[in-house]
């Protein structure tokens, strides 16, 4: 059986467990066990992370390793993927789920590829989800998002963020230092709002009626104008 299949290491936050995204799962699981028996004095009490790649996971399937971990004594309290089927399943558990949005053109099971047709455009991911607390999104390229994003999640992302909703989350666009790049919603409060270097908070305004609205930064600043 190939040493990649499971792959165990410490981290700061307990357990990080990547497992292999083409493997079947039955031997996934069994190999698992295994390795976990094997040293079951050293993992017992541990809190984990699995990181399942591309690998699109069902309800069922996670709620068999969050059982496989906890009858030795481990618990199960983040999931990396992929895969939006994985991250719906992980939220049905009630885990923490963090999306990392592929970098290249193969995609998750409901995420679509943003091209422009008559000139070199910037690979993005789009969401047909809410994101709710506790949720990250990464890309190095644009994301869009058509739900909300919920206080307590956040996108971080290398171009610009686009979210058909409200946006209440943290939001990062320009991520990687591009002063050029906007943040859209249909109704903007972010918790935290950044463009590069730049940040901004909403300001408290309960009689604030919701709007379209465009974040960008002007004269070392971040503006924010009706999006229209």
């Amino acid at each position: 059986m190939p040493e990649s299949t499971v792959a165990i290491k410490g981290t700061k936050e307990g357990l990080l467990i990547a497992l292999d995204p083409s493997e079947e799962w039955q031997v996934i699981t069994t190999e698992l066990a295994s390795r976990l028996d094997g040293q079951s004095a050293f993992f017992a009490g541990a809190r984990v992370t699995i990181d399942v790649s591309t690998r699109p996971v069902r309800k069922d399937e996670l709620s068999s390793i969050k059982a496989l971990l906890e009858r030795r004594g481990m618990s199960l309290w983040s999931v990396a993927s992929e895969s939006s089927t994985t991250i719906d399943s992980a939220n049905a558990l009630d885990l923490r789920a963090t999306y990392n949005a592929p970098q290249n053109n193969s995609l998750s099971d409901d995420s679509t590829p943003m091209f422009s047709a008559e000139e070199d455009g910037t690979l993005g991911v789009m969401i047909r989800r809410t994101l709710r607390s506790g949720r990250t999104v990464h890309s190095q390229g644009h994301v869009v998002v058509f739900g909300d994003v919920n206080p307590g999640s956040e996108i971080i992302a290398g171009g610009d963020v686009i979210v058909w909703g409200r946006l209440r989350g943290n939001v990062h666009a320009g991520a990687n230092g591009d002063t050029s790049a906007i943040v859209c919603a249909l109704d903007m409060t972010p918790t935290q709002l950044r463009i590069a270097g730049f940040i901004t908070v909403s300001p408290p305004d309960k009689r604030r009626k919701p709007k379209p609205e465009i974040a960008l930064i002007r004269d070392d600043q971040i503006v924010v104008e009706t999006w229209q």
